[in-house]
């Protein structure tokens, strides 16, 4: 016996036969010169029945059925498209047959076009009287129950085609993510910034701590990688003279899911030739500033509050704010063992369970699990330690720390930017410093690049870099709960 979904699709298979059987295409082609139902609203909403019954405006539309009923012979639909909705009013005496049977044979669901006149009915609803009905797609499947909508929220991912149809507030998401990728672009070339493409398959994937996506090229014989970063080619650019370059593009990484991981996603990032982290921080505030205004536009996010300057505090204070522990005050001894010890000593003490076997493990240890969760307005954190930067500048005040930053609203990481590494010596002895790591069992430490080794010696500027999670800052700007909120497609487990 046949489920009730099959009946229906049953029943809608055998109206395209018949359709068919008619000469009627249940799958028609173009309907050129049609105009938005959105456009008709603005254009002509005002309008009073007198006005427009005496100017008979034309009106040629298009869109899915999303409503439908009879009354005799007269008839009555709501079209959808991707402007808006827009009621058809037809008589059935009127229509020639193949129409009447495209309307008799109609579902929710389906995509006809409709050409007529603009009127108001009695209601006082602008809809256009049909004086043509063609169909152009008999769908085969039935939509969701319009009032139930798409609610299943993994549903909802999986099947984003028929979440976008029924579920107008991801619809609206997604036109918000392409503003906000819009205004990136449109900052970064104001300020002379060159947008770049860099490879995707590449050698060894460098520019981030994550472990990469391996795949094999049959003609060269030999294994690549996605890339986890856009970092290393684009300084490899500034060597080359090009002193402001920015990529928006796809990074993959190899790591689990959450509401704010997908291992595919989209980075910014932006490089300028003579500039530092201090620069970063304000080229920061200004994308995130101008995508804000050109989404929701007030420099408000629902409780977030982007007006700058954002506030600026240490990874050492962060630490102390949320655990009372004094990272800087135990690391004043001058031993790097005696000092991760003193600061084991006080985690334990205190409750807090860390693992880290350096001083500034510890501390970027005790920042992750313990303050960033704390940091819901704006917050540029900065001081990192060396550890966990193989690619920033070192901090003249403090070689354990380098020159580096990263912004933080709601607990997330929404920026990561740095005075760039631009010693060729001291970078190589980090790559060797991560190389152990690796050679250790961490199988997200960097690894050795001498491609990228050899470009440094060919000299790089002081350079300021940064990198912005594109979806997260869409997350903060739509108030998305989760990145698959703001992904179209995102990855997802078995069924």
């Amino acid at each position: 016996m046949l489920s009730r979904e099959e009946q229906l699709r049953e029943a809608r298979r055998a109206k395209m036969r018949t359709l068919r059987e008619a000469g009627v295409d249940p799958f028609g082609t173009r309907f050129g010169d049609r105009r938005l139902m959105g456009d008709l609203r603005r254009q002509y909403g005002e309008a009073s029945a007198e006005e427009l019954d005496a100017a008979r405006i034309p009106a040629r539309v298009a869109g899915r059925v999303v409503t439908v009923r009879s009354h005799g012979k007269i008839g009555f639909a709501h079209l959808q498209d991707g402007s808006g909705r827009l009621q058809i009013y037809l008589r059935l005496p009127e229509l020639s047959e193949r129409e009447r049977l495209v309307w008799e044979h109609l579902d929710l669901g389906d995509i006809v076009g409709a050409e007529g006149v603009l009127m108001r009915t009695r209601t006082g609803e602008l809809t256009v009287k049909v004086e043509s009905l063609t169909m152009l797609t008999k769908a085969l499947r039935p939509l969701p129950d319009k009032h139930a909508g798409l609610r299943d929220v993994e549903l909802r991912y999986r099947e984003r085609h028929l979440d976008l149809l029924v579920n107008p507030e991801s619809r609206a998401v997604f036109e918000a993510r392409s503003r906000i990728v819009a205004s990136l672009r449109r900052t970064l070339d104001e300020l002379g910034f060159i947008e770049v493409e860099t490879p995707v398959l590449v050698p060894l994937a460098g520019g981030a701590a994550a472990r990469p996506f391996l795949t094999y090229h049959n003609a060269l014989d030999r294994q690549l990688s996605l890339r986890i970063a856009t970092e290393l080619h684009l300084k490899r650019l500034v060597v080359g003279g090009m002193e402001r370059v920015y990529e928006i593009g796809r990074v993959f990484r190899n790591e689990g899911l959450s509401t704010r991981h997908n291992p595919e996603f989209t980075s910014l990032e932006a490089y300028q030739a003579y500039a530092d982290y201090r620069d970063m921080m304000d080229l920061t505030e200004r994308l995130v500033q101008n995508a804000a205004r050109a989404v929701n536009g007030s420099l408000r996010a629902g409780e977030i509050d982007l007006t700058g300057p954002f506030r600026r505090i240490t990874m050492a204070e962060a630490v102390k704010e949320a655990t009372g522990i004094d990272v800087m005050a135990l690391g004043s001894s001058g031993d790097e063992r005696r000092d991760a010890e003193a600061v084991r000593a006080a985690a334990e003490a205190a409750g807090y369970e860390v693992e880290a076997a350096t001083w500034g493990g510890l501390l970027a240890e005790l920042f992750e699990r313990y303050a960033e969760d704390r940091l819901v307005q704006p917050t540029f954190v900065l001081g990192h330690p060396v550890e966990t930067s193989p690619l920033a500048r070192r901090d003249p005040r403090d070689p354990r720390l380098t020159e580096r930053f990263e912004l933080y609203v709601q607990g997330r990481e929404i920026a990561n930017a740095f005075s760039e590494l631009n010693d060729p010596e001291d970078q190589r002895r980090r790559f060797e410093a991560q190389l152990a790591q690796r050679q250790a069992g961490d199988e997200e430490a960097h690894p050795m690049d001498e491609d990228f080794l050899a470009a440094l010696e060919v000299g790089l500027p002081p350079t300021g870099g940064l990198g912005i999670g594109v979806d997260r800052l869409v997350m903060l700007l739509t108030g998305a709960p989760s990145i698959r909120d703001v992904i179209l497609f995102p990855t997802m487990r078995n069924r």
